[in-house]
């Protein structure tokens, strides 16, 4: 049922009540009037008729006859005379007041008072004085109907007209119940204007005000997606980037090892070789080849650390435990004065070398920032793996600041956090105090990974 539909009945309903009392209140009033009326045109009568016995002194029944003959009809009263053998002498006329008419049965019983007739007596009959109310009622009763026909016109037209002016009230609802069917069916640029009266202008600026809160979190929700799925292919592209890093590193470091140490070493040979022969020849050819083959060795002493930064061969060929356990093992036989413990499962073996790489690179970047920037005296590295993540936290003493990262040029924050993010973990760098920064790493991991 509509809203203007329920409203008009709720109108009708009170409308039909007011009616009901005001026909009500009018049948009272007649109920009252009927009663006054009879009740006194009956008292009047009684009196009359009893003053008049002395006409019957001095002419008998017949003499009274013609005497309430001469009077005729007493207004809303019945007169029959009686002889003692209760022999109607006389009966008043009909009502000539609106004659032949005479009210419904239902509304003459509603308003008629029930007065008992009063017995006049006579020396030789009686009179019979009966209340009539049969014309008090048709005029009440003439009233109630012009009445009824009035509120009834009134009824159908105000209903008729209040219906109308609803339509036009409930207008602006109607806009917004179809503009917010629009809403539903997607189009969010969907306003409303124009719309009439006080109210509807506030409707229409609350509507459009919501619309352009909906359209505006829908082209941010769109936004964000499609900023979710550029970072996706961003990550995708940064770990892809990484991992193609890596096999260049790994393949660089093995050419490093094979081919250049294999020349470095013949150098050496054949360093060693004139070294030997020109022994008890010329000592400058032999001082000369010497010193060849200690720059063949530092050549490849060199050439070994490069191939660490570049790949670490145990990583590939023990797994991450044992590269941190070597990586700080040289970091702490380099640096004598720096205090470094470390915190590793005894079973450290992932097989995502993906993950573990970056591991191995978040740590050695770490140890890197520390020894150039910190100035710390003590290095902690702790590795917890868990049910579904792998923690890695490193913290130092040092006077590093968090806001000296936030600057341009430091790309080794940059990085791991890129690394992280690739692997759709999460980085923190967080203050300590009275002074060192410490580093928290979470990485999605599962043990079913870290025992298979």
């Amino acid at each position: 049922m509509s809203l203007r539909l329920q409203v008009n009945l709720i109108i009708t309903t009170l409308l039909a009540v007011f009616a009901s009392v005001l026909i009500g209140l009018q049948i009272d009033n007649t109920r009252r009037s009927v009663h006054e009326e009879m009740v006194g045109a009956n008292v009047v009568a009684s009196q009359l008729l009893s003053r008049m016995q002395w006409i019957y002194g001095n002419s008998g029944l017949e003499g009274m006859a013609g005497f309430l003959t001469q009077v005729g009809r007493i207004r809303a009263n019945d007169v029959e005379l009686r002889d003692d053998e209760d022999t109607v002498v006389y009966k008043s006329p009909p009502p000539t007041y609106k004659a032949g008419r005479v009210a419904p049965v239902w509304y003459s019983a509603l308003v008629a008072p029930p007065l008992e007739p009063k017995i006049i007596k006579l020396p030789n009959g009686h009179i019979v004085l009966q209340a009539d109310a049969s014309r008090a009622v048709l005029d009440g009763w003439d009233d109630l109907h012009l009445t009824l026909w009035i509120v009834l016109a009134g009824f159908v037209l105000g209903n008729a007209l209040i219906y109308a002016l609803m339509g036009r009230a409930l207008r602006p609802l109607q806009q917004l119940v179809q503009g917010l069917r629009h809403m539903a069916d997607g189009q969010y640029d969907t306003r409303l204007k124009g719309l009439a009266g006080h109210e509807g202008r506030q409707i229409g600026q609350a509507f459009n005000h919501m619309a352009q809160s909906v359209q505006d979190s829908v082209e941010a929700k769109r936004q964000a997606r499609e900023a979710a799925l550029a970072l996706a292919e961003n990550r995708e592209l940064t770990q892809t980037i990484q991992a193609r890093i890596e096999l260049e590193r790994a393949d660089i470091s093995r050419e490093l090892h094979d081919e250049l140490g294999q020349q470095v070493t013949a150098i050496k040979s054949v360093g060693l070789a004139i070294a030997r022969r020109a022994a008890d020849t010329d000592p400058s050819i032999e001082q000369s080849a010497r010193l060849v083959m200690q720059c063949a060795d530092q050549i490849y002493d060199g050439m070994h650390r490069m191939i660490a930064k570049l790949r670490p061969l145990a990583l590939d060929q023990f797994g991450l435990y044992d590269a941190l356990r070597d990586l700080l093992a040289d970091c702490q036989m380099q640096h004598p004065e720096l205090d470094i413990s470390a915190s590793l499962p005894d079973a450290l073996d992932i097989p995502d070398d993906a993950l573990a790489t970056a591991v191995y690179r978040i740590v050695q970047e770490a140890i890197t920032n520390v020894l150039r920037h910190a100035q710390a005296s003590r290095l902690e590295i702790r590795v917890t793996v868990a049910a579904d993540e792998l923690l890695l936290e490193v913290r130092d003493n040092g006077c590093g600041r968090i806001s000296q990262f936030q600057s341009s040029g430091h790309f080794g924050v940059s990085g791991m956090r890129e690394r992280v993010q690739a692997l759709n973990g999460r980085f923190n760098l967080l203050q300590r105090e009275p002074g060192g920064i410490e580093i928290q790493v979470r990485l999605p991991f599962s043990k079913q990974q870290h025992n298979a």
